[in-house]
């Protein structure tokens, strides 16, 4: 009998422990979290330097994916948003590395080559130096690094 009341004792602890748990906060599609901008200092001063050619690693939040780019070595393409004024056109070399199973709303980290342009920049080189001469890049999506 005391097993039993010590078992609903418990019980009730827990279950009024777990209404008092806050909210998750998601992620708005307007709207990026502090500590992904926060990531994202170089891509965003090499976007209002007008800087190209250079490595950055950052993350965000995927909002579009794009038709694969098929012409010569096959690219994904996708949008993803780093900040309420930036977003990045990614073309991921998909015959180096694997293709990501992306979706809309999904957050990336990565590192590139980023190259300007006036709608936010590319990134590319998100996969290894084919011939080992650099670093090279990276994406990394729900706990699988592709590279």
């Amino acid at each position: 009998m005391k097993k039993a009341l010590y078992l609903i004792l418990l019980l009730s602890v827990l279950a009024a422990c777990k209404q008092h748990e806050p909210a998750i906060p998601t992620v708005a599609e307007s709207q990026i979290s502090s500590q992904v901008q926060l990531s994202n200092d170089a891509v965003i001063q090499a976007f209002h330097d007008k800087k190209s050619n250079i490595f950055v690693e950052g993350s965000g939040v995927v909002k579009k994916l794009l038709p694969e780019d098929d012409n010569g070595l096959r690219h994904q393409k996708f949008l993803v948003k780093i900040s309420d004024e930036q977003t990045l056109l990614f073309a991921h070399n998909a015959d180096l590395t694997s293709a990501i199973p992306l979706a809309v709303g999904d957050t990336i980290q990565f590192r590139g080559e980023y190259v300007y342009n006036p709608k936010g920049g590319i990134v590319h080189w998100t996969h290894r130096d084919p011939h080992g001469k650099i670093e090279g890049g990276w994406i990394k999506h729900k706990g699988t690094t592709y590279n």
